[in-house]
């Protein structure tokens, strides 16, 4: 494409502004365009009608029945499982800990099974959620592009090979005896997988669709909640200097941990930016126009930060702010409207504004996990510093040791 063909990039930066695009309907997923080997046709870039269809089905798993056997049955062993060897080591890496301890649960929603629960089976696992997140994020790789993507389509077949068409066969194993009456409905597999085969001929879902989409649950459950626990730890490690009662209480209250994740939510998305193309002419409430093939950029660093949204402290992590009516706590990260992360509740829980806990209301998954953490005594090794990845435009962490006090 010539410059004189490039399209107009409308960038938005204030809150109100990039609210009002993630609802509009006529704005088209344009974040994972260099990330197809992945990422090509699942749901979070589908658009429209077949978005719709998808989605209506996938939400049934992400019920608050679900997501309560998720946090208070399913999750608490998995945490315990992974923290204990590193526990008895007296010490941890952080990154690898934290994909392997989400990718457990993630693997559980997606559908990919580990029949032999070895070690040796669960870090193939990991090398592949790695490479996977490499391909989604291939936008920001600053590496050899081409050769990457190669890569990742390697993993790709052998992750089908390996994990996928064994997953699918024990399904369809399954799905073949509930038809027959042989097994009740509530004992088929809770997971995306189960989903997808027993609507593939509805939504005309080929293999190459049904793969991608079982990996795009795979390391979006794994690594958007991995890099949250991270760099919450991160923070509460700060605050044990600059504010140590916030970080004693983080400790002992679930409820202020989850707002100091909500806070790094906010602080340090996922993604620094979300993008759209338009599909058609838009114009805003502030008299904004954006034409048919305008690329918008939705700049979340900024739109979380706006002190129209977030006060006059908005560039601070602040577990105490107070919150205008309809503002999340976390911001824009989590996007909103049709493309809003379906798992947000899962991993941010539903006491959003922290009030009065009722014994109702869900946590999350990284706040459960960050507790865990903090109650084994975790603090940065100050014999070996954490580092930043060098190869990454997002600010990921490539190291983060920590030491358990005894």
């Amino acid at each position: 494409m010539s410059d004189r063909d490039a399209p107009t990039v409308i960038t938005l930066s204030t809150y109100e502004d990039a609210r009002e695009a993630f609802r509009q309907k006529h704005l088209r997923q344009a974040l994972y365009d260099a990330g197809d080997v992945v990422m090509a046709d699942v749901l979070v870039n589908l658009h429209g009608d077949d978005h719709r269809a998808r989605r209506r089905l996938e939400n049934r798993l992400f019920r608050r029945d679900s997501q309560t056997l998720y946090e208070r049955e399913l999750f608490p062993p998995i945490v315990a499982d992974t923290l204990a060897p590193h526990i008895a080591d007296g010490r941890a890496e952080l990154v690898g800990l934290s994909h392997q301890m989400m990718m457990n649960l993630a693997a559980f929603t997606s559908g990919v099974d580990r029949p032999l629960g070895t070690p040796e089976e669960t870090f193939r696992l990991y090398s592949y959620l790695m490479l996977f997140i490499e391909g989604a994020t291939l936008a920001h790789y600053s590496g050899d592009r081409e050769a990457k993507r190669a890569e990742v389509a390697a993993a790709l077949a052998a992750f089908d090979a390996e994990f996928l068409q064994p997953s699918i066969l024990r399904r369809h194993e399954a799905i073949a005896r509930f038809e027959r009456g042989d097994l009740p409905a509530e004992d088929l597999p809770r997971d995306v997988l189960t989903v997808l085969l027993r609507n593939r001929d509805d939504l005309e879902l080929p293999d190459d669709v049904v793969l991608r989409e079982t990996c795009f649950y795979l390391l979006a459950g794994a690594h958007t909640s991995a890099t949250a626990f991270v760099r919450t730890l991160d923070v509460i490690f700060e605050m044990a200097g600059s504010a140590p009662s916030d970080a004693e209480r983080a400790r002992h209250d679930i409820g202020f941990l989850q707002r100091c994740v909500h806070e790094t939510i906010r602080l340090q998305p996922s993604s620094p930016v979300a993008m759209r193309w338009a599909v058609e002419e838009i114009e805003l409430s502030g008299g904004r126009r954006i034409a048919p093939g305008d690329k918008v950029v939705i700049d979340l660093m900024a739109a979380n930060r706006d002190p129209a949204a977030f006060g006059g402290t908005a560039q601070l992590h602040d577990p105490h702010r107070t919150l205008a009516p309809g503002v999340a706590p976390w911001g824009l990260s989590f996007g909103l409207g049709m493309h809003a992360c379906i798992g947000q509740e899962l991993a941010a829980g539903t006491d959003a504004l922290g009030g009065p806990d009722t014994g109702d209301q869900l946590h999350g998954l990284v706040p459960v996990a960050v507790q865990a953490v903090l109650a084994a005594g975790a603090r940065p090794d100050p014999g070996d510093p954490a580092e930043r990845d060098p190869a990454s435009e997002r600010g990921y962490w490539a190291r983060y040791p920590v030491v358990f006090r005894g």
